[in-house]
């Protein structure tokens, strides 16, 4: 038994080793192209050390002052945006998770529908421009403000909560109101930051809510910018390939350039919040 025991976690470890190099090996090599000097980029030499160490790439890439816009627009839409999708989507959990709620499991049943069924991009178009949402910070927040399935799961969550508590609380005089903020928030740290850092990470890398509704550019995010600069292919006074003297700086460290600085907030701030996916998600999930 011990020996079947000690088999199985070597083929495990050397099965999540093959899928967790396979998950890191773009962004190794997007590094490594980014720091290397261009003509072994040009002659494609690069794959997972950097040769010819140089930072010029980075340097044009912060010479663009869209990016620093980009940045900003976009943790200003993250902030907003995970705050609000965070209080909808736990207020209404918390009333679905009541089984005294009126109507409770027709409105459950609707949630559900949304699931599989939508009205579509053109009717969603036409309702966030009916409501005069067009080209403003509330384009990229209110029309994807609550996502079913985690509202599933935060009510699923709650409904895991003992009554005990609830009971206790009411009999003290507490109103819905007060136990909801002074005591089954404080319980629900875990599903919070874990549906939070999924409604941050959607809103980060969300582009195309951008690309249909906004037309200034000073509203871009981060993402959209990132877009327009891996397509065009235009970062400061950057040039497309490597100049005579061999110090030139080549488009693909660019467009690498640009990836990793678009994405690296959200890989710092990841470790962080890891520790709260087990009681966030699958205890919030265990339940119908």
């Amino acid at each position: 038994m011990v020996k079947r025991i000690s088999i199985f976690n070597i083929v495990n470890v050397v099965i999540l080793a093959i899928v967790a190099f396979s998950a890191l090996f773009p962004f190794i090599h997007m590094a490594a192209v980014s720091l290397s000097a261009s003509e072994f980029v040009v002659r494609n030499e690069v794959s997972f050390w950097p040769k010819g160490l140089q930072f010029e790439v980075y340097k044009e890439v912060f010479k663009d002052d869209r990016l620093f816009t980009g940045y900003r627009n976009t943790i200003l839409y993250v902030v907003l945006g995970t705050a609000i999708s965070l209080a909808t989507t736990a207020m209404a959990a918390y009333s679905l998770s009541r089984s005294n709620l009126v109507f409770g499991k027709t409105i459950m049943m609707m949630i559900v529908f949304t699931m599989f069924f939508s009205g579509g991009m053109i009717p969603t178009y036409l309702v966030v421009r009916s409501y005069g949402f067009m080209n403003s910070i509330w384009a990229m927040v209110i029309p994807n403000m609550i996502t079913s399935v985690y509202l599933i799961v935060m009510r699923t969550f709650f409904q895991g909560i003992p009554r005990e508590v609830e009971e206790s609380s009411k009999i003290d005089g507490a109103s819905d109101y007060r136990m909801f903020f002074s005591i089954i928030l404080p319980l629900s740290k875990a599903v919070l930051m874990t549906i939070g850092l999924f409604y941050a990470v959607a809103i980060w890398n969300n582009f195309f809510t951008a690309l249909l509704y906004l037309r200034d550019e000073s509203l871009y995010p981060l993402q959209l910018i990132v877009r327009s600069i891996v397509m065009v292919g235009q970062v400061g006074e950057a040039i497309d390939a490597a100049g005579a003297d061999g110090e030139g700086v080549v488009l693909e460290s660019l467009k690498y350039a640009v990836i990793l600085v678009s994405t690296l907030p959200i890989l710092v701030i990841y470790p962080f919040i890891q520790k709260h996916f087990v009681n966030g998600v699958l205890i919030g999930s265990v339940k119908g």
